[in-house]
């Protein structure tokens, strides 16, 4: 790409749809510390050869490390101007830079306005569980793996006290500060989609430090010690993180979908989609 840069008008906002493995990186934080680098390291470093300029890449939300994601949203600014992005595909220039377990799906002209973090509404994440009496081969860097038979039942019942609005300072782990702890989840629901492969998915307002991860823990452990799922109700009243059970493993989860207001979304418009098919 031809490096064209006006410094005088105002710079490019470019909105991307980014998935990745999460298992090799230490989650989407940018870290200066440690072997493994983070998500957002290494496509801030992408995006800075491919356009020659520095650049601050934004994320609807952290991911922990060995957590993945199908829909992260993520934006950036550029000095180059927007006509410089006409018919150049971006997902697939950044191709090169990128190591084969992230992957740009697809790319925007955002409006001024938009802002990956800030404009997100909700966010949906999904949980996979691998039930077997023998660990998985195959999935094992993608569902955490419980050995003793799973009630379905019982999970789907407890998950349902989650939904509404709520303080879930029992389900958060410390690391973060922040302002409150209060969320709203507006949908929790467990299923089978395969045969030994459970699925927890939840939407919610926003998410606090492994909530998510903390919520399917907590399932897990009264549905293992055969609690009444209305023991939920009281772990949230109590507001104490020792009242919720272990955080499950990283690497079942996924952030699997961010979503903006439809006014918003309506006024990005996507780049080159490739070659039409015959």
């Amino acid at each position: 790409m031809p490096n064209i840069q006006n410094p005088n008008s105002s710079p490019t906002k470019i909105r991307m749809l980014v998935a990745y493995d999460g298992t090799d990186f230490c989650g989407w934080q940018r870290q200066n510390h440690g072997a493994k680098k983070s998500v957002s390291h290494i496509m801030t470093d992408a995006l800075e050869l491919l356009l020659n300029e520095k650049i601050v890449l934004f994320a609807s939300g952290r991911t922990d490390a060995g957590v993945h994601a199908a829909g992260q949203v993520t934006h950036f600014e550029t000095q180059r101007p927007e006509q410089a992005f006409s018919n150049w595909d971006l997902p697939w220039a950044l191709r090169r830079h990128l190591p084969a377990t992230i992957s740009v799906k697809r790319a925007w002209i955002a409006p001024p306005d938009f802002h990956a973090t800030l404009s997100a509404t909700h966010k949906t994440y999904q949980y996979y569980i691998y039930n077997h009496q023998r660990a998985p081969a195959f999935l094992t860097r993608y569902a955490g793996w419980v050995r003793r038979p799973i009630n379905l039942q019982h999970l789907q019942l407890t998950s349902q006290y989650f939904i509404g609005k709520n303080d879930f300072k029992s389900f958060q782990s410390a690391g973060t500060p922040i302002k409150h702890t209060v969320r709203e989840i507006f949908q929790a629901s467990w299923d089978q989609p395969k045969t030994h492969l459970f699925r927890f998915t939840i939407t919610g307002s926003g998410f606090l430090k492994q909530m998510v991860r903390n919520i399917v823990g907590t399932q897990l452990q009264l549905e293992h010690k055969g609690l009444p799922p209305t023991e939920i109700k009281r772990i949230i009243d109590a507001q104490d993180r020792r009242q919720a059970g272990p955080a499950a493993e990283p690497q079942g989860l996924f952030l699997r979908k961010v979503y903006y207001p439809q006014e918003l979304d309506n006024r990005c418009r996507e780049l080159y989609k490739g070659i039409p098919s015959q």
